[in-house]
């Protein structure tokens, strides 16, 4: 089987050629280059209009085939900019009826993730997908292609972009950033990670306001990137602990950038697993991976019919059925005193004062460079040491602190003697974490990390640990974001059990007001230019 695909989400717009065997036999594309200012959605548009009709017979040619060879037409159906998404779904309607083939509508997202699997031969990685538009952690569980974390705000690549063209650095930003960086030293730059999500905002004002103080570009740009690829690559590596998957991909735009693959790359290898990237020309938008993902989806589930084939503006990842993935996992051995190793800390057995203890040791992480790693390994340890004491004045049952070593960026507690909550939770376990979530928010506490590994079972009490991505919010957006952590956690239990689960934690929660703003969240359109 042979299938056309045609992208067109944003800037770019592409046509590729792929037969069920995985070959690629065309691959055509055109990029928009703005004179000023973003991407507009009409300019896009009438970018797509202008040369979808000449990359087809382009592909076509490339091919070596007639329009008669073709079995399927695949479409990217969403996400991306309306005016630009229906450009191509019409495209695809017209060729599809004038050649009476069947179409097909796919996931722009996960055409990233496959045919970056199908570049690279990985597996079932954790893959980090970051562009122009789009910025997630993906992982398969339970059926689907999860979201582990995702931006709060603007992607990665809008973020390089929007200071490029603020700077008079010009569009694309990226590789101006990239180039200038290797001349630069580290400013302060806010770190800004909220659980498994990031936010790019924030950073995004800092940097720009650091260059109408006149602090050097050089070292503005070295900041900002260093910055904001390690809290990527921070989520990532969480991602990679909570799954203990052993793959981790790379795909999107933004892969261009050397930097963000060789920190991506050294967070992988600390871990023990193996790191993968598809050849650049499939990391950008193209229509080869339309193509692919076509045939993978018409497979499983046959063509769609036209009535089916409008566009998805906010598409979600996670919205889409994949039963063609083996979700087999490899676990690492860890060494025997160690009881876990997670993205922020190796936690191992010890003692005090003859008492059974846990250290937990927040180890340097080679992939940032020292200014910021130590910058969040000390902030994070006084942080959460206060936290936990902070978290039982409000009620919350915490691991009893033994000492705090600054130096060390360490810290030693109780051990905790239970099970985790994720291998035994239910209804009313639920309504009780529910509960003892807004005592902590009651008291104006951030867990910042609030899973079902997180939180302990014991003598019928529940205990709440690892308050090391905690803080001071009263906020409720903020309050939100840390109780969709936790409905992510149990989505990657049992996804058909999840929102029954997290109703339950909302009941036990009781703040009605927190559902408009946990909705508000969940509605918010990442892919803004």
């Amino acid at each position: 089987m042979i299938s056309l695909g045609i992208e067109g989400t944003a800037e770019k717009t592409g046509v590729g050629i792929v037969d069920s065997d995985g070959n690629i036999l065309a691959m055509a594309g055109k990029q928009l280059y703005p004179e000023e200012g973003g991407i507009h959605p009409r300019l896009a548009a009438e970018h797509h209009a202008e040369w979808i009709p000449k990359l087809i017979p382009e592909a076509i040619e490339q091919s070596g085939l007639e329009y008669s060879d073709i079995d399927l037409v695949s479409f990217s159906q969403g996400p991306g900019l309306g005016p630009a998404l229906r450009i191509v779904a019409t495209s695809a309607r017209s060729l599809a009826l004038s050649l009476n083939k069947p179409i097909i509508g796919v996931n722009h997202c996960i055409g990233h993730v496959e045919v970056g699997k199908l570049d690279t031969g990985a597996v079932n990685p954790v893959s980090l997908y970051v562009s122009g538009g789009n910025s997630q952690v993906i992982a398969y569980e339970s059926g689907r292609y999860r979201i582990f974390g995702e931006t709060l705000d603007i992607a990665v690549g809008n973020c390089l972009d929007h200071f490029g063209r603020e700077t008079g650095l010009g569009h694309p930003g990226g590789p101006v950033i990239e180039k200038l960086a290797k001349k630069g030293s580290y400013v302060d730059l806010p770190y800004i990670v909220k659980g498994m999500d990031f936010s790019f905002s924030g950073l995004l004002s800092a940097a720009i306001r650091e260059v109408q103080k006149g602090t050097p570009i050089e070292d503005v740009c070295f900041s900002l990137q260093e910055t904001a690829f390690a809290m990527l690559v921070e989520v990532t590596e969480r991602a990679l602990s909570h799954t203990q998957k052993d793959e981790v991909m790379l795909c999107g735009g933004v892969s261009a950038n050397s930097r963000l693959r060789e920190m991506l790359k050294t967070m992988s290898e600390e871990h023990g697993a193996r790191f993968y990237m598809p050849e650049m020309k499939l990391c950008g938008d193209n229509g080869v991976m339309i193509a692919w993902l076509g045939l993978l989806m018409c497979r499983q589930f046959g063509p769609m019919e036209l009535s089916e084939t409008g566009i998805i503006q906010k598409f979600r990842t996670d919205e889409v059925d994949i039963p063609w993935i083996d979700n087999a996992k490899t676990y690492l051995k860890l060494p025997d005193e160690f009881i876990a190793k997670g993205a922020e800390s190796n936690i191992v057995k010890g003692k005090y004062l003859g008492e059974n203890a846990v250290v937990k040791d927040r180890i340097p992480k080679s992939y940032r460079i020292p200014e910021i790693d130590n910058k969040i390994r000390k902030a994070r340890t006084k942080e959460e040491a206060k936290l936990l004491s902070d978290a039982k004045r409000a009620g919350v049952k915490t691991p009893v602190l033994y000492d705090v070593d600054l130096k060390r960026k360490a810290i030693v507690m109780e051990e905790i003697d239970g099970v985790m909550v994720k291998d035994i939770i239910d209804e009313d376990l639920a309504r009780e974490i529910g509960v003892e979530i807004s005592k902590l928010h009651s008291a104006d506490i951030i867990h910042g990390d609030i899973t079902t590994s997180n939180i302990m079972y014991r003598d019928g009490k529940l205990v709440f640990i690892d308050f090391g991505l905690g803080r001071y919010s009263q906020v409720k957006e903020d309050k939100a974001v840390d109780l969709l952590v936790l409905k992510k956690s149990l989505q990657s239990i049992d996804y058909n059990l999840a929102v029954k689960y997290f109703d339950c934690v909302l009941e036990g929660y009781g703040d009605a007001s927190i559902v408009n703003s946990i909705r508000d969240i969940e509605s918010r359109g990442r892919y803004t230019h």
